[in-house]
């Protein structure tokens, strides 16, 4: 009989013997069949994500945790699918070897999913009598008879929890939260219910920071205290501070834990100065104006008042202009400004020769989140003089001077004003001056700009732009150029230089004069590939500045767009199908086109 070790040594060397050749494996690919690659695409990628098999992906594994990788992709591949309401799945997980790697395919029959059988969504207290929280009660998802979707349920959850935040109802909390499913039956009961408590008020706003005087910003709250409390009256106050654009940093903070008797809501606005002084700086080019320089500075407020005041220079070879304004707060009646400025400008291109000073006085306001108004009143002296090829030392220039009143209206509403797909943006503007009562002659013009942004697909869009303008007056030639109708170039039509359509004086020099009246109309399509940052355009421009008979100009082209950090970057190549003066023009245009 052999000694107790020697056999226990035989015995083990037996059992290695018995063991597979392959102890030792490596799992070289996974992939997951009987799901669709487009409908099932949220649920492939929810398995992909839970299975601890990825993370194994070419490494070398020990035979005893290939066997538990293994084990745990079936409860793994069940547990990813109960979110989307697939309780009740086939799942059969195969590894066939080839030599020391698996190729693992897992097979999903995802089954019918989970019904809600029962749902009780409440809400108690004096929030069942608010109609915003009875409408989201209404659209809560999953409803009888719907799959139960975690993810559905859950956003649904929130968005009730977050409108009574939202309505001032700030003790609410869960009365019930529970959902039973019933495997056996593919069922699932929602119990849901909320006590809102009372509903608070606004109380106190209380504006903290050490610089400008007292009470500067009260007129910004417009609601009564004790009025009830919405968040939405702390956001219209946000973004009111916000575009004062005196800070860097804007807190508000609600302190319902502070709430008075009458369960009003003390607010702290705690507000931390942005740097006074902004400097900018570029260099530019244009084909008619040339080679420049451009610069400003911006004082964010000058004094404790809130005054504002901005000067910018732009110093072309051709083309100068010097623009300083000052703006005071205006937040009676309409959040806005109250503007004083003084513009001068000078052009002396190859075809005109022309100068002018400017005075305005502007009042700004925003009617709503969509409308912006400004009225002013403007005194405008200009001269200017057209080229007909003669030294412009011999020139004869003409004058004019205009007092006039001026009413601008924007508007905009758009999904996303930093990249627009979905909307509708423009402005109108309306002025008119009487002879006699400052002005050289009597006048009214109108005219409008509207812009339809149109989704295509998931990263495309169709951009329509219709303008159009008109003047009335006995006497044009006493109407300035800069008040005149001019078509052609980046933001009119493509493919044209910039003034070129429009009356013109005879050949051989054809210089453009500016018209009493404008129509423009535009098509663009935008394909963004693979919906990334790049894209390219083709657009079809047509329009014309005219007095009497219009006589319409098209242009065509193609462009690259790119969705850059600064903005819509957009390079635009246009060839005019009228006998334009040049066969091909080029554009570039930086932000969006509101």
């Amino acid at each position: 009989m052999l000694p107790a070790r020697i056999t226990f040594f035989l015995l083990a060397a037996a059992l290695l013997a018995a063991a597979p050749a392959h102890a030792r494996g490596t799992i070289e690919k996974v992939r997951i069949t009987g799901l669709d690659k487009d409908d099932d695409a949220a649920l492939i990628e929810n398995i992909e994500v839970s299975l601890t098999l990825y993370e194994a992906i070419g490494k070398v594994q020990g035979e005893s945790r290939l066997e538990y990788l293994l084990s745990q992709a079936e409860r793994q591949t069940r547990q990813a699918l109960e979110p989307f309401g697939y309780y009740n799945p086939v799942v059969k997980v195969e590894a066939p070897r080839q030599g020391d790697t698996l190729q693992v395919v897992i097979h999903v029959d995802k089954g019918e999913p989970v019904r809600v059988r029962q749902a009780e969504v409440v809400i108690t207290g004096p929030a069942v009598r608010d109609r915003y929280l009875r409408e989201d009660l209404g659209d809560f998802r999953p409803r009888e008879g719907e799959p139960f979707d975690h993810v559905t349920y859950e956003a649904s959850k929130v968005v009730i929890t977050r409108r009574l935040a939202e309505r001032g109802y700030f003790d609410a909390d869960f009365t019930q939260r529970k959902v039973d499913v019933t495997r056996a039956q593919n069922a699932a009961d929602i119990f849901l219910s909320w006590d809102s408590g009372g509903r608070y008020n606004m109380g106190p706003i209380r504006f903290n920071q050490d610089y400008f005087r007292d009470g500067l910003f009260e007129p910004l709250v417009y609601w009564e205290e004790g009025s009830y409390w919405h968040e939405g009256k702390l956001d219209r106050l946000r973004e009111s501070l916000t575009k004062l654009d005196y800070f860097g940093v804007i807190d508000i903070q609600p302190h319902p834990e502070l709430a008075d008797d009458d369960w009003r809501v003390p607010v702290d606005v705690n507000l931390t100065l942005a740097k006074r002084n902004i400097y900018s700086a570029g260099v530019s080019y244009g084909s008619e104006s040339g080679p420049g320089v451009r610069g400003g500075v911006e004082r964010r407020y000058v004094n404790n008042r809130g005054h504002k005041l901005n000067t910018q220079l732009d110093y072309a070879q051709k083309r100068k202009s010097l623009v300083t304004s000052y703006r005071i707060p205006a937040f009676r009646w309409l959040d806005g400004w109250y503007t004083f400025a003084i513009s001068a400008y000078d052009e002396q291109t190859r075809y005109i020769d022309m100068r002018n000073f400017k005075l305005i006085g502007s009042r700004s306001g925003e009617l709503n989140e969509h409308w912006t108004v400004i009225a002013s009143l403007n005194a405008l002296r200009e001269r200017w003089r057209y080229s007909s090829g003669d030294p412009f030392n011999d020139a004869v220039y003409q004058s004019s001077t205009l007092v006039y009143p001026q009413l601008t209206a924007d508007y905009v509403d758009v999904d996303d004003k930093a990249f627009p797909r979905r909307g509708f943006s423009g402005n109108a503007t309306l002025r008119g001056g009487i002879e006699g009562a400052g002005s050289d002659t009597s006048f009214i013009q109108a005219d409008a700009t509207l812009r339809w942004y149109v989704p295509v697909g998931e990263a495309d869009r169709l951009i329509l732009r219709g303008q159009a303008g008109t003047t009335r007056t006995g006497d044009l030639v006493a109407m300035p150029p800069s008040l005149r109708y001019f078509a052609g170039g980046d933001r009119s039509v493509r493919g044209y230089a910039w003034r070129e359509i429009g009356p013109r004086t005879p050949a051989p020099d054809k210089y453009a004069l500016g018209a009493k009246h404008l129509v423009v109309g535009s098509a663009e399509y935008e394909h963004y590939f693979g919906g990334g940052p790049w894209g390219a355009a083709v657009f079809v421009d047509s329009g014309s500045a005219f007095d009497d008979g219009i006589d319409l100009h098209t242009g065509v082209g193609f462009g690259v767009r790119w969705k850059s950090p600064v903005g819509p970057v957009r390079v635009d190549i246009a060839h005019g199908l009228n006998h334009p003066d040049s066969q091909f023009q080029l554009y570039l245009n930086i932000g969006a086109d509101l």
